[in-house]
C-alpha cells in the first residue's frame, strides 16, 4: 500500500516537473526574441518604453469616479500556477510578473479593499477530469490541459488542493479566506460567462469594478469585455496583472493596448489604492 502511494506520488511529481521543464526549455528560450520582435514592430517604443502610455493620446481621458459602496475589487486567477515560480506557467509569465511586481501589487489592492470594507470577489480557474474530454479547444486551452494547469481531482474533493497549482497564492489566503470575500464558481475558458460572478455582484448592488489578476490578455481582458457588456463600469489595474511572452507575441502588450481602448479607466496600483481611500 505504501509502495503504491509512493509510486503514485513519484509519478505525479515527475509529471509536474515535466510540465515545468516543457515551459522553461521550450518557451522561455524564445521569450527574449519575442519581446525584441514586439519592440521592433511598435513605432516609437524604443525611446519611450514598450509599455509606456502614448505621449500624445488620441482617446479621451477617463472620468471614472468611485463610489465605494457600489464598487468591488475583482481578482481573476490569483493562483500558484500563474503567479509563483512553482507554477507550471512561470517559464513564460514569470518575467512579466516580476517586472510589474504583480504579486505585491495584488497584495496592496487586497489590503486596501479590506481596509475600506469594499466588496471583494475572486473568479478562479479550475479544471476537473471531465474537462479533459472536451471535443474541441483553442490553442491556449490545449496547452493548459496538456501541462495540467489548474487541475483539481473533482469539484467535491479538496484532497491534494492545498499548495497545488490550482490553490491561491499563500500571500493572499488571509484576505480570501476571511469569510467575507466572494469566491465564485470557476470560469472555464477565459470570461465569467460560465460562472456566477455577475450574479454575485448584482446581488451586492455593485456596478463599478476594479479589475486585476491573471492573465492580462486572457482572463482579465475576457472579464473586462463581459463586465462591460453587462453594464458595469470597469477600471483595470495595469501593474496588478501580467501575461505570457511567446513567439506568437507579447500577451501583456496586446492586453494593454486593448485596455486603453475599451476600459473605463486604466490605473496603476498606486492610483487605484489612492482612489480607494486607503
Amino acid at each position: 500500500m505504501c509502495d503504491q502511494h509512493d509510486h503514485d506520488h513519484d509519478d505525479e511529481h515527475g509529471q509536474a516537473l515535466g510540465r515545468r521543464d516543457f515551459l522553461k526549455t521550450g518557451a522561455v528560450a524564445t521569450a527574449a526574441s519575442a519581446a525584441a520582435v514586439a519592440v521592433a514592430a511598435t513605432p516609437g517604443t524604443a525611446e519611450a518604453g514598450i509599455y509606456d502610455p502614448p505621449a500624445k493620446p488620441a482617446l479621451p481621458p477617463s472620468d471614472m469616479k468611485l463610489d465605494l459602496k457600489r464598487t468591488a475589487l475583482v481578482i481573476t486567477d490569483p493562483q500558484i500556477d500563474f503567479l509563483s515560480p512553482k507554477g507550471v506557467t512561470w517559464g513564460v509569465v514569470g518575467k512579466s510578473v516580476e517586472e510589474n511586481n504583480t504579486v505585491a501589487n495584488l497584495g496592496r489592492l487586497f489590503a486596501a479593499a479590506k481596509k475600506t470594507g469594499m466588496t471583494v470577489a475572486i473568479s478562479p480557474h479550475y479544471y476537473y477530469p471531465t474537462d479533459k474530454g472536451w471535443k474541441f479547444e483553442g490553442a491556449l486551452e490545449k496547452l493548459m490541459h496538456k501541462i495540467g494547469m489548474f487541475n483539481r481531482k473533482t469539484a467535491y474533493d479538496m484532497k491534494g488542493f492545498d499548495n497545488s497549482g490550482a490553490d491561491f497564492m499563500p500571500e493572499f489566503k488571509d484576505y480570501i479566506h476571511d469569510g467575507k470575500t466572494i469566491i465564485t464558481s470557476p470560469h472555464k475558458v477565459y470570461g465569467p460567462e460560465a460562472n456566477d460572478l455577475v450574479l454575485q455582484l448584482r446581488k451586492n448592488h455593485i456596478d463599478q469594478i476594479i479589475l486585476a489578476g491573471m492573465s492580462a490578455n486572457l482572463c482579465v481582458e475576457a472579464h473586462l469585455r463581459e463586465l462591460l457588456e453587462q453594464g458595469f463600469e470597469v477600471a483595470v489595474v495595469k501593474d496588478a496583472t501580467a501575461a505570457a511572452r511567446l513567439p506568437e507575441g507579447d500577451g501583456y502588450l496586446a492586453a494593454l493596448i486593448n485596455f486603453r481602448y475599451i476600459a473605463n479607466a486604466l490605473w496603476s496600483t498606486e492610483e487605484a489604492v489612492k482612489r480607494m481611500g486607503a
